[in-house]
């Protein structure tokens, strides 16, 4: 096995949460890994690391996806919004109210990727009904069980008709 350390690094450029970003990162590094480690963004979370529970889930050029399964290189010139580029304490994005409200959060450790999942899926358009929110959200684990909860603020959502376009 050769040791990542081997591997020169390359420049990468990227917008993240609005902002351009330029990084030397190793080709072996995954979007979550740069996120986290080398940008210091820590909402998105490393659950386990192989795509089947969604909590490092972030937006990528306004489509969700899984950060860990990404290789940061291959994204040279994207937009990736991050829980952190969705809103603030002062002003919090329509999704981040209504899990509060709903109280769609226990340990919160997925509420970062089920928000950044809850978004794109909403901007996909194709959740209609309570049913179709649960089959969009499948991809997100919550090992608490909070699904109630995170139905009922996204469904609460979209039926506010928030464009849910503000942080693009």
């Amino acid at each position: 096995m050769i040791p990542i350390e081997a591997f020169p690094t390359l420049e990468l450029n990227l917008v993240v949460n609005g902002l351009p970003r330029a990084v030397n990162v190793n080709p072996c590094v995954t979007l979550l890994d740069l996120l986290r480690e080398y940008l210091h963004l820590t909402g998105s979370k490393k659950g386990c690391d192989h795509g089947q529970c969604g909590a490092c889930t972030v937006l990528l050029d306004g489509k969700r996806v899984n950060s860990c399964l990404i290789l940061a290189v291959s994204r040279e010139g994207s937009t990736v919004t991050t829980i952190e580029g969705l809103g603030s304490t002062s002003k919090m994005h329509p999704l981040q109210s209504a899990f509060i409200r709903h109280d769609a959060l226990q340990c919160g450790y997925c509420t970062p990727g089920q928000i950044c999942s809850a978004v794109g899926l909403l901007r996909e358009g194709q959740a209609k009904s309570r049913d179709e929110i649960r089959e969009g959200m499948s991809g997100n684990l919550c090992r608490c069980g909070a699904y109630i909860g995170i139905v009922d603020a996204i469904a609460d959502v979209m039926a506010s008709g928030s464009t849910l376009l503000e942080d693009q």
